[in-house]
């Protein structure tokens, strides 16, 4: 824009398209403003602006624009906050009586647009809270607009297909205020606006979207085929190797990302104490669980939902391989990747982002490089050779191998034989004992707290006792599906910690709860 044409929009009345402030701290009303220019609700069509250091009579208050303010204004857009993120740039502006900030809003392609859950939008020269009419013209823009397969009607579908206690227990208090709650009630707004408005439904074909039934649905697989996430774990570093266990993770999203936190957790993670002296034990992963996780969140995120093949999950004796279906959308391309994002999925990355499984800084890439090569794992590596693929691979740390070397040398730890033809670690004449070990009525040293993976006859063995450790309340059906093993497996395994000692063998549950002796 020239001096000429902002000096006119400064001069003239307040409009839809135009707010000045002298306020440089209240980023609640710059916030609210961006909002309501990027939902465009008389749709102009055309950018809206906002003005720090300009009073309301278009008098310029002599401004003192510094990096640090840019950088603050310039931060609403990516805080979270506003949802979906707007299209907006900040500048200094210098005119002949002082410098300015201008922000350039564009109008959003995915309205409605929220600020900390509410709609904001401009009537006339004030900002307002939409009602239910402003916001069905604003979804309406949204379906004109959005082309995304997540957005899409699935019309095969109806109302009756989703779980709705799953949304208005689940993701409705994550999404909303309790007052917001409480006023739909009150008004008595019908399910299916509340759904809509957030993506979830279609009120033109009277069915839910696409995203509705990914997050919703009772029965996801008889809509989106390959929609569901396979793990396996094979015996070696290929793929020729036995498979150790494997399971489905087929339910709507709403069930799903809570159980694969878990099971990242409990299964994979591997977190165990190894003592590094007499006196101190450090704890050690194989995967580091935040990691993890976040890759597998941004396979779920950004995969292409037209395929009919799962994410694959794959864990093999020295690394982890997740293959997501669908290429860098978008913006991004091997070249500029980890830098730009672009989203194939929109609704599901809001809705993730609400219930605070991906956070859409554009930052989650670099976060999970930091902790990968804290914990010497390396980086991870991403192959896009696949062309409608991308495989990304996380190699296991050597860490707590190394350290659990070093404890057996320095006599910490020592090697026994085991059940058959495994070994099994002990402190038991050892040349120190650490402060983690008690005597019993006859002076013999009692087996510390600390477990490592020959402690077992089995690596299920282990995983149901680590994941008893999690959670003392655990339940076999719970068990069975964190661990994607059978019920009759989870039985022998716990007849395995009874005979080693692990389990209480006469009172193994109290009041719902495992009797863990160690």
């Amino acid at each position: 824009m020239t001096k000429n044409e902002i000096r006119a929009l400064l001069n003239d009345l307040e409009s839809d398209r135009v707010e000045r402030t002298i306020s440089t701290t209240n980023t609640d009303k710059f916030g609210q403003a961006i909002c309501a220019f990027a939902n465009d609700l008389p749709d102009h069509r055309k950018p809206g602006y906002l003005f720090l250091g300009v009073a309301d009579d278009g008098e310029l208050k002599c401004l003192n624009v510094t990096d640090e303010l840019l950088k603050n204004v310039a931060a609403i857009r990516t805080d979270g906050n506003i949802q979906p993120q707007p299209s907006m740039t900040v500048e200094k502006m210098q005119l002949e009586e002082g410098c300015i900030v201008m922000v350039r809003v564009e109008p959003s392609v995915f309205p409605p647009v929220r600020y900390k859950g509410r709609i904001w939008i401009r009537i006339g020269p004030r900002k307002g809270v939409a009602n239910e009419n402003d916001e069905h013209i604003l979804m309406e823009k949204r379906r004109a607009n959005v082309t995304s397969f997540d957005s899409s009607p699935c019309l095969e579908a109806t109302i009756n297909d989703l779980n709705l206690d799953q949304f208005n227990h689940y993701y409705l208090p994550k999404a909303m205020t309790d007052d917001e709650i409480e006023e739909d009630r009150r008004q008595g707004r019908d399910v299916k606006v509340q759904l809509a408005s957030f993506g979830f439904f279609d009120i033109r074909y009277d069915c839910p979207t696409n995203a509705g039934m990914l997050f919703f649905a009772k029965n996801l697989r008889r809509f989106i085929p390959g929609a569901y996430i396979q793990y396996v774990r094979f015996a070696g570093k290929d793929r020729a190797g036995d498979i150790m266990t494997e399971h489905e993770f087929k339910e709507n999203l709403c069930t799903v990302l809570p159980e694969l936190d878990t099971f990242i957790k409990t299964t994979i993670a591997n977190r165990r104490p190894i003592p590094v002296s007499a006196l101190r034990e450090d704890l050690y992963v194989d995967y580091p669980d935040w990691a993890t996780r976040e890759l597998l969140m941004n396979a779920v995120c950004h995969r292409d939902y037209t395929s009919n093949g799962p994410i694959q999950f794959y864990q093999y004796d020295d690394r982890i391989e997740i293959m997501n279906h669908g290429g860098l959308y978008g913006r991004a391309n091997e070249e500029n990747f980890p830098n730009v994002n672009d989203y194939r999925n929109i609704v599901v990355a809001e809705a993730m982002k609400v219930l605070g499984f991906v956070n859409r800084h554009s930052r989650g890439v670099l976060r999970v490089q930091k902790d990968l090569k804290t914990n010497e794992n390396g980086e991870a590596t991403y192959d896009f050779s696949y062309q409608t693929a991308v495989m990304v691979t996380e190699m296991k740390s050597s860490r707590g191998e190394r350290a659990m070397r070093d404890a057996i040398t320095n006599g910490f730890v020592i090697e026994r034989e085991g059940i058959g033809s495994q070994k099994r670690l002990d402190f038991t004449n050892s040349k120190q004992k650490p402060s983690n070990m008690t005597e019993n009525d006859e002076g013999k040293v009692q087996k510390p707290s600390f477990l490592t993976e020959n402690d077992f006859p089995s690596i299920i063995v282990k995983n149901v006792y680590e994941a008893l450790k999690q959670n003392r309340k655990a339940k076999y059906s719970w068990l069975q599906d964190n661990l994607g093993v059978s019920e009759s497996t989870i039985l022998r395994a716990i007849n395995d910690l009874k005979k080693l000692g692990y389990i209480n063998p006469e009172h193994s549950k109290i009041k719902g709860e495992w009797q863990l002796l160690k």
